[in-house]
C-alpha cells in the first residue's frame, strides 16, 4: 500500500502563503511530521515530540541564543551518564563493527535489531576505508593527535553520548541519551577511536 502525505507546498499555502524563503510555522510542520508517523507505534509517537533542547534548535533554526546554548550545554551535561566502573575503552575491533553498522533506528525494524553508530557516514576513521562521509570532521588519527589523554578520552564519550552537552544545536546524533547505543557499543566506539592498536591510530 503506498502512503501519501500532503506536499510540503500545500503546507505552505495553507499556513498562509510564502515565497520559498518563508518558514511556516513550527506548528504546521509538527502536524506534518506527525502525519508521516500515522502507523508508527504509541512508543514511537511519543518520539515525535522534540525534548526542550530540540525545540529550542528547532524554532531557532539551529541559532540559539547565548542564554539558550549556555541553558542547553548545561541542561544536556546533566543527562550524560558515564561508566559506573570509570573504564571508558572497551574492544576496537567490536567497536569498528558500531562504526560501520548503519542499521536500526526505523520503527520498521525488527525487534532485536541491534543498532549501530553509522560513523562513517559521516566521518573518515581508518585511513584505509576508501568509503566515508565528509559531513564531519575526519578522526583519522584520533587518539595518537590527542596523545591518548584520559580528560581528552572522557570529553570524546561526552560527546559520543550527548553531543548537546559539548556543542548547542549539534548535528550529531545523540547516541546514549536517545538510547541508540548502549555503554558498551559506546566504549567499543571510543577504543576504536583511542586504542593504539586501531587501524584510526595506524
Amino acid at each position: 500500500m503506498i502512503r501519501t502525505f500532503m506536499p510540503l507546498a500545500a503546507l505552505l499555502l495553507a499556513a498562509g502563503s510564502a515565497t520559498a524563503q518563508d518558514r511556516p510555522p513550527q506548528a504546521v510542520i509538527d502536524t506534518y511530521i506527525k502525519s508521516t508517523f500515522g502507523k508508527a507505534s504509541a512508543e514511537w509517537q511519543a518520539r515525535i515530540k522534540p525534548d526542550e533542547s530540540l525545540a529550542v534548535c528547532n524554532t531557532t533554526r539551529n541559532n540559539p541564543s547565548s542564554a539558550e546554548s549556555e541553558a542547553m550545554l548545561k541542561r544536556e551535561s546533566a543527562r550524560v551518564v558515564y561508566p559506573a566502573d570509570g573504564k571508558f575503552l572497551g574492544d576496537w575491533k567490536k567497536g569498528y563493527q558500531v562504526a560501520n553498522n548503519g542499521r536500526g533506528g526505523q520503527f520498521s525494524d525488527p525487534p532485536r535489531t541491534v543498532a549501530g553508530g553509522n560513523c562513517f557516514a559521516c566521518h573518515q576513521l581508518d585511513p584505509k576505508e576508501v568509503s566515508y562521509g565528509t559531513l564531519g570532521p575526519s578522526l583519522s588519527a584520533y587518539g595518537k593527535d590527542r596523545k591518548y589523554d584520559p580528560e581528552t578520552i572522557k570529553d570524546a564519550y561526552t560527546k559520543i553520548y550527548n553531543s548537546m552537552a559539548v556543542v548547542p544545536c549539534s548535528n550529531m546524533p545523540r547516541f546514549g541519551v536517545n538510547k541508540v547505543l548502549d555503554e558498551q557499543q559506546i566504549k567499543d566506539v571510543m577504543a576504536y577511536l583511542f586504542d593504539p592498536e586501531s587501524p584510526v591510530n595506524k
